[in-house]
């Protein structure tokens, strides 16, 4: 089973602070997004393994809903 962590906002994609393979836990903060100069941070409901991420730093105009980062529950 896998979730998918979706951006909660359009903006721009400041930090990532996963890799694809790491183990990470329930709220534990994955990326943060620039949004208007304020700092939108987006954590993982789940623990699990990061099996993919679709967005990388200094990206810029990500919509709100794009999937981000997809995490296999273990």
């Amino acid at each position: 089973m896998q979730t998918n962590v979706l951006t909660d906002t359009p903006g721009n994609i400041w930090k990532v602070m996963a890799s694809v393979g790491d183990i990470v836990e329930a709220g534990q903060t994955l990326f943060i997004m620039e949004l208007m100069k304020t700092e939108v941070p987006h954590t993982s409901p789940v623990a699990g393994k990061v099996s993919a991420i679709n967005i990388s730093e200094g990206q810029e105009g990500v919509d709100a809903g794009a999937v981000a980062v997809v995490i296999e529950h273990q």
